[in-house]
């Protein structure tokens, strides 16, 4: 077993974690934080995308034992008190989900994309897309959501 202690949407969690436990099995099932979906396992769908250190990560390709000393941020800690950010609004606005699978995911990378970028083209837009598997909606809404946060 391997001590972690990380820091999750603000909240501290010390776990002794198996060496082999993946991140996105340790916030789901560990820490109870479902928001973070798993699809293909192999870091292709793009819906277990969480931000580790500020930066956008496959939470099926990370090892729980890998964020120690890290902080995490999941779907879970985009809204405040229960409040919608501006971009989670848009993609209510624009009808940008329909299952909602791929949501989670989705909106964490377009924090991180919006984080780097202050106003991307809707062909970056399309570009950090082109890593998040969709298979409800043709992605028009979600691109048009997107650009209207980002000004483009």
């Amino acid at each position: 077993m391997i001590s972690v202690d990380v820091l999750v949407n603000g909240r501290r969690y010390r776990e002794e974690v198996e060496a082999r436990l993946l991140l996105s099995d340790f916030l789901r099932h560990r820490l109870g934080l479902t928001g973070t979906h798993v699809g293909c396992e192999h870091g292709v769908c793009g819906a277990c995308t969480v931000r580790l250190d500020g930066v956008a990560v496959r939470s099926c390709l990370v090892l729980a034992a890998q964020v120690d000393g890290s902080e995490l941020v999941t779907v879970e800690g985009l809204a405040a008190n229960g409040d919608l950010t501006p971009l989670q609004q848009a993609f209510r606005r624009h009808h940008a989900l329909q299952c909602g699978f791929c949501t989670p995911g989705i909106l964490i990378a377009t924090e991180d994309l919006l984080a780097r970028s202050e106003r991307p083209t809707r062909a970056e837009i399309v570009d950090m897309l082109s890593g998040q598997l969709c298979r409800c909606t043709g992605y028009t809404g979600i691109v048009d959501a997107i650009a209207e946060v980002a000004g483009a």
